[in-house]
Order: C-alpha cells, then sequence, then structure tokens
C-alpha cells in the first residue's frame, strides 16, 4: 500500500521546488548541428563556476535555472567545435547554439555520445549508446553495417548464435526486449532471419540501450528497452549518401522543405543476391528491402511537428514450393510543445503492424498472421530547478492479434479456410520521475509507472474446469491439455482479465570525487506480451500472445551496483557492474507443446519463475590514434517451473535449469586505429560459452524406428563460440575540398574460418549404421567489399 503515497511525495516536492526556483532565471534553448541544422541529442551545456549543467532531450532541448549573475556557459560534444560564452542572466533567455564540426575530425565517439566527466555524475546506469559513424566502422558478415550485431558487442548482451534473429541481455528472453523506433514498437528487428537489422544505420541518429535502472517512461518489457532515434534531415541543403556492397546497397537523400524551418529524409536498402540465383538458373529467392522517412516543421519557437515513417519487407522462398513474406510497419505523428521555458512536451500518434505470411503451393494455401497496434502518448518533462527535473506522463496501446489464418491459393486447392480466434487487449501507462541532486555528491533518480492492461473479449473463448486448461496425468506422469467445459463469445467491451501494477524505479550515484563514482539502481517493470516459440531465437512465425485468465503478466525485480571511473583526463573510463533479475510468471512449455497454429495455446503452457545475475566490466579507450573497448561478463540465466501442486514434478523435475540464452562467460574486444587521413583500420573479437542445447542419452527401437530418448532440459552445450572480424576503409586523398566524398570499406568476417556450431544434430550413417554427430554451422570466412559515397 505505500506505493499509493508515491504521487502525494512527487506533488509536494514538485511545490517545494517551486518555492525554491523563485528569484532565479531560466536559460534555454536548442542546439542544432550547423551544417544540416539538425538537432542534437546528449550535449552537454556547463556551468563551471557553479558546477552544474544540463544536457539536451531527444529533441535538442536543454532548460536550467539559476541565480541571477554574469557566467561562462560552456557548450560541448567531442568532435565538435566547443561554444564559450559569457552571459549576463537577469531575465528568463532563450538562447540556441549551433555546434560544427572540428577540422580534423579523427572519429565520432565510440560507445557514448560523450566521455565528459559529468557522465560520472548522473544516476542513470546500465546504459549503453552508439553512433551510426561507430556502427559503420564495426566489421559485420556480408560488409553491410548492422545496428543489432553492434550491440553485441557490449556487455551483457548476447545473441542465440550465428544467423540468429534478436538479442539477449542480462540473461532474459528476445521478447523481453522492448525496441522502439522513433517511439513506435519493432517486433522483429530482423532481415534474412537474422543475417540483418532492420536499422538503416544512414538514417539513424541516436542509439541508446537500457539494461538496468530502465527510466519510469518505458514499460512493458521486463529485460531492456533498445531506444532509436532517426535523423530529422538537413534543413539547409539537399545532401545524399548511400553505398554499394556485396549483397545490398542503400541510399538516403535529405534537403529543406523550407530553409532552416523544415526538412525531409528518405533513404530506403535492398538486397540483390538474388539475382545471382537467378542468373544460376535458381528459381529460389532470399531479399529484403525497407524505406525510411521523415518530415519536419517548426511552426515557430514553441511548436514543431514531425512524420516518420518505416516499411520493410523480407521475402525467402524456395524455387515453387513456398514463399515466406514478412515485415513491419510503423508510422508517427508527433508534436512538441514548448509552454514555456521550464515545461518542454511531446505528444505522439503511433501506428505499428507486423505480418507474417506464408504460401506453400506444393499444398495449396496461404497463411497470414500478425500483430497491429495503435499507441497514444503524451510526455512531460518539467526543468524545475538546476538541481531538479520532473518527467510525467501517459500512454495507451490497444492491440490486436492475429494468430493465424489459412485459406487456399488456387481452385484446386483441397485446404478448407480456418481462421484462428483474434485477440483483443488495451495496456495502458501513467508515469511520474524525478531527477534531484541532492548534494555535491549524490544524485538520484527516482519514479514510479502505474500500468493497467485489460485481456478484452473475443470470439469462442475457452472455460476449463477449475480455470485449469493444463492438467496433469498421473498414470503416465505427463502433462497434457483439458478439454474445455463450454466456449463463450465475448464482447470487445467487456473483459476476460485485468491486471494492475506498480512499478517503482529508482538509482542514485554518490560522487567520490570528480572521476569516481559509485552507483545503484533497482526497477520493478511488468510485461504483459508473450512470445509462443520452441525456438532458442525468435523466429518470423513465431505469435504474439497478450495475458489473460491463463498466462499472468511477467513481473521483474532487478538490482544493480556499480563502480565507475574516468582516469588519465577522460582518455579512459572503467565501468563495472554486478546484476541480480527475478522474474515471476516466465510461461514454460509442457513436454510435447506444439505451438504452430494451436488455437487452444493455454493447454500447453505453465508460468514458472526465471533468474538472471552475473558481473559486467567495460574498459574502455577513448581518445587517440586508437580507440575501442574491452566487455567481459560473468552470468548466469535460469529457468524453472515447479509442480502446482505436491503431487506434480513441475518442468524438469520442478528444478532450475539454464535458459536457452545462458552464456556464462561473454568476452567482447573492439578496436580502431586511424593511421592517417587515408586509412584507418577495425577489429574484433567475440568468445561466448556455448549455447546450452540437448543431446540425446539413450534410444529405443519400435516397429523399425530409432527413437531417441533424451534427458533434462538443456543439460548440455555447443561448443564454445569465438572469431575475429577486421576491417580496412580507405578514404581517397582526393576527397579534399569536392563535393563528392567517398571511401572503399574492405572486411574479412570470420578471419580464421572457425566453423562455429549453429546447432550439432545426430542421426544414424547409411553405410556404417552407426549413430554420428553433424555439425551444422552458417558462416566460415567471409570476405567483403563496400563503396560508400556522400556529396
Amino acid at each position: 500500500m505505500r506505493l499509493f503515497h508515491y504521487p502525494l511525495v512527487f506533488i509536494a516536492i514538485f511545490f517545494f521546488s517551486m518555492g525554491h526556483a523563485q528569484g532565479r532565471f531560466t536559460l534555454s534553448g536548442t542546439i542544432t548541428e550547423a551544417a544540416s541544422n539538425e538537432t542534437m541529442i546528449g550535449i552537454t551545456v556547463a556551468i563551471p563556476e557553479l558546477g552544474t549543467g544540463v544536457v539536451t532531450n531527444e529533441y535538442g532541448f536543454y532548460s536550467i535555472s539559476l541565480p541571477q549573475g554574469t557566467y561562462e556557459v560552456q557548450v560541448s560534444s567531442i568532435g565538435f567545435q566547443n561554444i564559450v560564452r559569457t552571459i549576463t542572466l537577469d531575465q528568463d533567455q532563450r538562447i540556441n547554439f549551433q555546434l560544427a564540426e572540428e577540422a580534423e575530425q579523427l572519429d565520432e565517439v565510440v560507445v557514448v555520445e560523450n566521455v565528459e566527466r559529468t557522465n560520472i555524475r548522473k544516476p542513470q546506469m546500465s546504459v549503453n549508446a552508439l553512433t551510426a559513424a561507430s556502427i559503420k566502422k564495426i566489421p559485420v558478415v556480408l560488409g553491410e553495417a548492422d545496428v543489432i550485431k553492434s550491440i553485441l558487442l557490449l556487455p551483457g548482451v548476447t545473441s542465440a548464435g550465428e544467423g540468429a534473429s534478436g538479442f539477449n541481455v542480462r540473461g532474459g528472453a528476445a521478447d523481453q526486449n522492448l525496441i522502439l523506433l522513433d517511439e513506435a514498437i519493432v517486433f522483429n528487428s530482423s532481415h534474412l532471419f537474422g543475417f540483418f537489422s532492420v536499422f538503416n544505420p544512414d538514417a539513424i541518429k541516436d542509439i541508446k540501450l537500457y539494461k538496468g535502472g530502465i527510466p519510469a517512461r518505458y514499460g512493458g518489457r521486463v529485460s531492456s528497452v533498445l531506444d532509436i532515434y532517426q535523423k530529422e534531415g538537413n534543413s539547409k541543403q539537399f545532401k545524399m549518401n548511400g553505398g554499394i556492397g556485396a549483397v545490398a546497397s542503400r541510399l538516403l537523400a535529405e534537403g529543406p522543405l523550407e530553409k532552416d524551418r523544415g526538412a525531409y529524409l528518405i533513404g530506403g536498402r535492398a538486397s540483390y543476391a538474388h539475382l545471382f540465383l537467378a542468373l544460376a538458373d535458381n528459381d529460389n529467392l532470399a531479399y529484403f528491402y525497407d524505406l525510411n522517412t521523415k518530415l519536419n516543421y517548426q511552426l515557430n519557437d514553441r511548436n514543431n511537428l514531425y512524420l516518420s515513417g518505416y516499411f520493410g519487407r523480407d521475402v525467402f522462398g524456395i524455387a515453387e514450393s513456398f514463399e515466406n513474406t514478412y515485415g513491419n510497419t510503423v508510422a508517427n505523428f508527433r508534436w512538441n510543445h514548448l509552454f514555456s521555458d521550464k515545461l518542454f512536451s511531446n505528444l505522439s500518434l503511433i501506428y505499428s503492424d507486423y505480418y507474417y505470411g506464408l504460401e506453400l503451393d506444393l499444398l495449396g494455401f496461404q497463411w497470414d498472421s500478425g500483430i497491429r497496434n495503435f499507441n497514444i502518448k503524451y510526455d512531460f518533462k518539467h526543468y524545475l530547478a538546476s538541481n531538479f527535473q520532473l518527467s510525467y506522463g501517459i500512454n495507451n496501446i490497444y492491440y490486436k492479434f492475429n494468430p493465424g489464418e489459412i485459406r487456399p491459393n488456387r481452385e484446386d486447392s483441397g485446404i478448407v479456410p480456418d481462421k484462428l480466434t483474434d485477440k483483443y487487449a488495451n495496456e495502458f501507462g501513467a508515469y511520474l520521475e524525478a531527477e534531484q541532486k541532492i548534494s555535491a555528491e549524490l544524485t538520484v533518480q527516482y519514479g514510479v509507472r502505474w500500468s493497467h492492461f485489460a485481456r478484452l473479449g473475443q470470439d469462442e473463448f475457452n472455460r476449463y474446469e477449475n480455470d485449469a486448461p493444463v492438467l496433469f496425468n498421473q498414470d503416465f506422469q505427463i502433462y497434457q491439455g483439458a478439454n474445455p467445459i463450454r466456449v463463450d463469445n465475448v464482447s470487445r467491451s467487456e473483459s476476460l482479465a485485468t491486471f494492475n501494477n506498480f512499478e517503482p524505479r529508482v538509482g542514485l550515484s554518490y560522487l567520490i570525487n570528480e572521476n569516481n563514482s559509485i552507483k545503484a539502481s533497482y526497477n520493478h517493470m511488468a510485461q504483459y506480451l508473450h512470445l509462443l516459440s520452441n525456438t532458442s531465437s525468435p523466429t518470423p512465425l513465431d505469435v504474439w500472445t497478450p495475458s489473460g485468465p491463463y498466462a499472468k503478466p511477467q513481473l521483474l525485480d532487478q538490482y544493480a551496483i556499480g563502480y565507475f571511473k574516468n582516469f588519465k583526463n577522460g582518455d579512459y573510463s572503467l565501468e563495472t557492474e554486478a546484476f541480480y533479475k527475478d522474474v515471476d510468471n516466465r510461461i514454460d512449455y509442457i513436454d510435447g507443446a506444439d505451438l504452430i497454429a494451436n488455437n487452444d495455446i493455454e493447454q500447453v503452457i505453465l508460468n514458472g519463475d526465471a533468474r538472471a545475475y552475473g558481473l559486467e566490466l567495460l574498459l574502455r579507450k577513448n581518445n587517440g590514434r586508437l580507440k575501442g573497448w574491452l566487455a567481459y561478463t560473468l552470468s548466469r540465466s535460469e529457468q524453472r517451473t515447479p509442480g502446482r501442486t505436491p503431487e506434480e514434478p513441475g518442468i524438469n523435475g520442478g528444478e532450475w535449469y539454464h535458459t536457452p540464452f545462458d552464456k556464462t562467460h561473454d568476452i567482447s574486444l573492439n578496436g580502431s586505429y586511424e593511421l592517417n587521413g587515408k586509412w584507418s583500420f577495425n577489429g574484433n573479437f567475440l568468445f561466448q560459452t556455448g549455447q546450452p542445447t540437448n543431446y540425446p542419452i539413450g534410444q529405443y527401437e519400435q516397429r523399425g524406428l530409432v527413437v531417441p530418448i533424451y534427458g533434462l532440459r538443456n543439460q548440455e552445450r555447443l561448443p564454445a563460440y569465438h572469431r575475429l572480424d577486421v576491417s580496412a576503409t580507405l578514404t581517397p586523398l582526393k576527397n579534399t575540398g569536392r563535393n563528392w566524398q567517398a571511401e572503399w570499406t574492405f572486411g574479412i568476417y570470420n578471419l580464421y574460418n572457425r566453423r562455429n556450431a549453429a546447432a550439432i544434430n545426430f542421426r544414424e550413417n547409411v553405410d556404417t549404421g552407426n549413430n554420428e554427430a553433424v555439425r551444422t554451422s552458417i558462416f566460415g570466412i567471409v570476405p567483403s567489399v563496400t563503396y560508400n559515397f556522400k556529396f
């Protein structure tokens, strides 16, 4: 019940801060890049005399309240010329700054936007950021720059294997990550089943990955938040850039709608490997394409409008047997309004849709499924004082889930049309969060989010005796689905189940001295959506389902503590964090569960628990010709589903077992070296403990068929995963002074040709009759070359 006192505490703080702010004046404005007028995120505005400062928000806005006086204001960001201006503050002032790139910029910052010591003071922890420039320098398979593959180099982030889609954070499942593109939810982040991500690095402005201490404005997932913002476009002049690679090319154009007031951006990518298949008389298909768009317009000093969108599709087919099409569509209309120099607001109307389609000519049917949502959110940022900022807002998401529909695709098909029951839900959230500097040493960030989830009515909803869709058969000692006692048709205006959760968040930073700090955080979060998948990595065929009477929401408690240090004037930095995560109501599946086209999915799932804990280390070199980082994670990720009664054994005997994404050791080393203005070199080395899996422990023969016997879940592991990637970038000297700028990037993925196991399968050798293990690997050594240009 104490959680109900949170709003009263914030109201008291609010009025105290308003009174405390009297007799002070506000300096506010927007910071943009001089060459393009693009707003800049996370730029530091510091007042050294007072030992205080502020950073710009996601739209380049800053605001700080100071006592009356004359101050030296410093605006700085790595890679840009610092601005130092003396300002006499005797009234509220609105001052916009434009930062120009340094004439001899060697590289953009890797991992974080800047390495200012103020980051030591921030209570936000467990967050990493990447710039588009640093992502483009990281060697990846087939030479295509990739956002998801880049964040896998950060501590606490792993993948389910080579060529696998999605990513895992601190031992969490891929469906526990909230992925946002311009605030819109992206449900599938992969192209070509995980070989590429859906994010075009040319169109990206800012990327942040929150692994813990997640701010109260985010909700709906319990593992991480990947928050990505697209560029807004150049409102000063027309610009174009792109790249031509071995399997895909990209092109992006931007320019002014009205000089210095509005801009547009449009970018596209497409792969063309399937064209080479056609030249070899191969009818198979495997390609993707996507389109990024954005418009922005400044109505006046207090109002800005944005319209952004993304559309992407993947097509995969084998001859005339089948064709698989899937992809995302998102659109977002936003209105920024400045109520005062201290109160910034953003209203967003968002549409997101994920579609999956399969056409199987051999059997004459077409299959369609997907998830669609409409989201309205209103966020406020209140700069009450230099030592106190308040954030608050609401959002409401309406979901429609299409588990699947099958229909004939030709007249002679014997397929009978069928439709799995659509599901509907509504998720509402409201949050209030404060960042407060208590003293010169202690800064805290605290808040609460209230979430309300309603599983709405649907056609044909199964009811079970004692509300138990899964029964335990004592005779055979197995779980099996129960038969419904009736089927209801429930109006969409009614609720099948409702859930309410208060989600407190707190983070603090204690400054030991100017170069050392200790941070700690706690967050409680709820996740109402579940991804139904019996594979270790998401596939397009996986189906999302909402919580309801038979599937409870996942509830997380995460604790983290860390030590942070800058040394040698910020040239080096060290981050160490220990974390512990506990998740209630994590879905588990009964043995033999069938998840594909299952209209009664509640008959094969049980609610269990999950936990993960570990230690992360990140050592960075931030300046000089040689830059890079070393990341190491030691962790454990486990899951269990005990029996519901003393007579039931549960899953795996009710004992903890390794999740498919448990990686004991995870090491990543990234480095970049600027030899001169013409050549630069980059490299990655990765090592991960092998993924948990199951091997047969025996077999029996029945009617001439050999049937393998498996033991408890995830008792074995694949061999350890490791590889080395290198690349070299050539920038011709003739670029100097020309409008056309170009560079060549030469890369080698998996330099020493390590055949990492994606899976190990067992079979009977047809010649000897003996059982044998067969390793399946995706990539060996892969060379690539990419030509990048801009003008």
